[in-house]
């Protein structure tokens, strides 16, 4: 499979939702993409530290994909993983306390931008290591069926994941046991620095799940419409039915963290991809549809800038863990 680093024509066609529902997605892309930007804001003001993996230019997937599992279902994600814990329900306060390192994040600031994690919303974490997140989601999958629970898992990653033996292991293992796990690739065509056709002799990422007796599908991760309505699909499928795997063919519009130079792609075709923009190219559907006003689309908006106030006003009045508290929760044998 040949691998074109142009971007396609941007997504169209009709919104097949009404107009509440598909302005809640639209909410959804924009809370992500305005915390975001002020996470690097911030990065770069010394307030967030250590690393940051930035979303940017990704938001239809994780809001398209998640809106599309329930409440007792589970969530496995990568450390790029802000708007997924925020979309799945976590508050923004607890994220940017997490990632100020204050005691009032959602793991006292232990953990940090790559180690979100909230039980109550079923989220399982973002994960430090790449495919590290893929057995943890077989496990969950091996659980809900020994529980005999009506529970899916969607497993979160990235194109680099699919390089690792655990990807291999992990999808065997859920095809061999007709595991409900929905494995997630968000590929964005570069794992790191290294485009995919320079590490991956096999760039078709279907097929290697499909060598597993796997459905696999690719979507666009760039249209919300057809990443929601995939996913919903292919729940269905997983939920009784055993795993299957969707490759979201997304885009990352800022650097691979914010230590990256990002020498290893022409600035020309970031921004030729940044037409298809999630996040601008729905609203122009919506508002050619009728079900969406700018009026409305400043309101959304304002919204979300004030959510991002609030959490940031949140992060700013906690307080640091006690020193005398460190050794808490720290085994060793």
């Amino acid at each position: 499979m040949t691998i074109d680093h142009r971007a396609p024509p941007p997504p169209s066609g009709p919104v097949p939702w009404d107009k509440d529902f598909a302005q809640r997605l639209l909410a959804d892309m924009l809370r992500t993409r305005r915390m975001e930007e002020k996470c690097a804001e911030l990065y770069g003001a010394g307030k967030i530290r250590g690393f940051l993996h930035l979303y940017i230019g990704e938001e239809a997937v994780a809001a398209g994909a998640l809106a599309a599992l329930r409440a007792e279902d589970n969530v496995v994600a990568t450390y790029r993983e802000h708007g997924h814990a925020l979309l799945r329900g976590m508050s923004m306060g607890a994220i940017m306390a997490e990632m100020y390192g204050k005691r009032e994040g959602c793991a006292r600031g232990r953990g940090g931008s790559m180690h979100l994690f909230d039980a109550q919303t079923r989220l399982f974490g973002g994960n430090a290591i790449v495919a590290g997140g893929l057995p943890l989601a077989t496990g969950l999958g091996l659980a809900a069926q020994m529980l005999n629970e009506d529970r899916v898992t969607a497993c979160f990653f990235g194109d680099g994941a699919v390089a690792e033996g655990a990807f291999h292991e992990s999808l065997n293992l859920a095809a061999l046991w007709k595991l409900p796990v929905l494995f997630c690739c968000e590929n964005n065509l570069y794992g790191m620095g290294t485009a995919i056709e320079r590490a991956e002799a096999q760039t078709d990422f279907c097929a290697k799940a499909a060598s597993y007796a796997m459905p696999a599908q690719r979507v666009d991760g760039m249209d919300i419409v057809a990443v929601h309505e995939a996913t919903q699909q292919a729940v269905q499928r997983v939920r009784g039915g055993g795993p299957m795997f969707l490759e979201y063919q997304t885009y990352r519009f800022r650097a691979h963290s914010m230590f990256d130079a990002e020498l290893y792609r022409d600035k020309a075709e970031v921004e030729e991809w940044k037409t298809r923009g999630p996040i601008h190219t729905f609203t122009a559907r919506l508002k050619s549809e009728g079900k969406l006003t700018e009026e409305a689309f400043l309101a959304l908006d304002a919204a979300a800038q004030r959510e991002v106030e609030d959490a940031v006003a949140f992060a700013e009045a906690g307080g640091w863990e006690p020193v005398a508290d460190l050794l808490k929760d720290v085994h060793t044998s």
